[in-house]
């Protein structure tokens, strides 16, 4: 098969047009929390009503393991269904703030079940009159669908373990990724143990609408993670073409098939692709779109983090990949002002590089790298700014070498504070570009920042 040839802007003015824009940029996601916070005032609204006087300590824990315990419910659906791969939610929220919180979440809900269980087991312990670790071993052996809610809250709080930030950071993705998978069985678990003891449910409303929670949830990521993905792999029949070497680690992977145009993905978007070969397919690893897309092609441009992506370079041509998405906000529709710099570094340019050629306006490009072996595309982005008039600046250097990040970034791009930016780049490069930013006056809601930490 021949090579695919490097994507060429000519021709790409038909996608420079903006996107259609339906609602502001913070509407959709301010409408949602507000959504999340109504569902926990109703939760919280139950629990009022079924609660009657307190009285003694016995009381009291027993009221706060009632009200921790619901709270609980009803978080870890929200949680699951802000990752189901909603489209509506992936396109206005965005999956890079649907992930902040999820992980956001996850931690409140790790500490709400770990106050369920320890008030309960001791209000019902000053209740009977005896040790909590006696009442606890009673509660779990004698009450109904208590074995499996422990074990449920056993995987909650290792899944809320591996979760942590500094267990994160030294675990490969695809060992995070397998582990999360536990999240689904602790939450199929405890729904038992909530509709046998779960008092405060009664046996109206309140009850079918925990039953429409969890059944809605449960449809959602079946269609949304399962049925979708295998119907648009029927349909579209993605498969490698091409493995193509961009820098030392790093290699563009080109992806063909059949109707690629009605996938609709955008620059700046990335899908989540399962490769079907020996050792990457059981894991749905993140990749950003490195190149517009193009009715023959997706190009995907991957770094050497871990043993996934770097099985990634040994692909051959011919290997059938199974794709989700396009997913993520980092579009055209978060764009409002006519000047705009990209900020990237490391493989963060990759959804840069087809914001580049594709935004309007009046558009600059920063590639931070400690080398300049290290840029990525340097021939192809000097290409599209001649092309487009746009400008391509290397920010290279250690950070001492590179000096203030805010004073560097003003010579680059002058009247900083006036710009709306793109910002993508491993979490310490991105908190300090962040950080650096609002020094020089840029409003933070001018400051759309795309993580690879998902």
């Amino acid at each position: 098969m021949a090579a695919i040839a490097p994507p060429h802007p000519a021709g790409s003015s038909r996608r420079a047009r903006r996107a259609p824009r339906r609602f502001p940029v913070a509407t959709v996601p301010a409408v949602v929390l507000a959504a999340i916070a109504l569902g926990a005032l109703g939760v919280l609204a139950v629990w009022w009503q079924g609660t009657g006087s307190v009285i003694g300590a016995a009381g009291w824990l027993t009221g706060a393991g009632r009200i921790t315990g619901l709270l609980a419910g009803y978080a870890a659906p929200v949680l699951l269904l802000l990752m189901a791969r909603i489209p509506a939610l992936e396109r206005e929220v965005g999956a890079d703030r649907l992930a902040r919180w999820h992980a956001f979440g996850g931690r409140y809900l790790v500490s709400l079940v770990t106050v369920h269980v320890l008030t309960i087991v001791w209000g019902y312990a000053l209740t009977d009159g005896r040790g909590p670790l006696a009442e606890g071993v009673d509660i779990v052996f004698h009450q109904p669908e208590m074995i499996k809610a422990s074990l449920g809250t056993l995987l909650f709080l290792g899944t809320g373990a591996v979760s942590a930030r500094a267990a994160r950071r030294r675990m490969p993705y695809e060992l995070w990724y397998y582990l999360h998978l536990a999240t689904y069985l602790a939450v199929a678990l405890a729904f038992g143990h909530q509709i046998a003891t779960g008092a405060d449910l009664g046996d109206g409303p309140a009850r079918l609408a925990w039953y429409a929670l969890y059944l809605g949830t449960a449809a959602a990521l079946g269609w949304y993670r399962l049925a979708v993905p295998w119907l648009r792999d029927r349909r579209h029949r993605l498969r490698v073409v091409e493995v193509r070497p961009e820098a030392p680690g790093v290699v563009s992977v080109f992806l063909t098939g059949r109707r690629l145009t009605e996938l609709r993905a955008e620059p700046g978007q990335f899908f989540r692709l399962q490769f079907q070969a020996p050792g990457l397919r059981w894991a749905a690893n993140p990749y950003s779109l490195s190149a517009p897309p193009h009715p023959d092609f997706l190009r995907f441009t991957v770094k050497d983090l871990g043993s996934h992506s770097a099985a990634v370079a040994a692909l051959r041509p011919g290997t059938p990949v199974r794709a989700e998405g396009p997913y993520g906000a980092f579009t055209a529709r978060l764009h409002r002002q006519p000047r705009v710099p990209l900020l990237g570094a490391g493989v963060g340019i990759t959804p840069l590089r087809a914001l580049f050629e594709t935004l309007p306006g009046d558009v600059t490009l920063v590639q931070r790298a400690r080398r300049p072996e290290d840029l990525l595309f340097t021939a192809e982005l000097a290409a599209v700014a001649a092309r487009r008039g746009g400008r391509v600046h290397a920010l290279t250097g250690s950070r001492a070498e590179v000096g203030d990040l805010r004073e560097a970034l003003r010579r680059l791009v002058p009247d900083l504070a006036g710009h709306e930016v793109y910002l993508c780049g491993p979490e310490p490069m991105a908190e300090e570009a962040v950080r650096a930013l609002r020094a020089a006056g840029v409003r933070s809601d001018r400051i759309h920042r795309e993580s690879f930490a998902l």
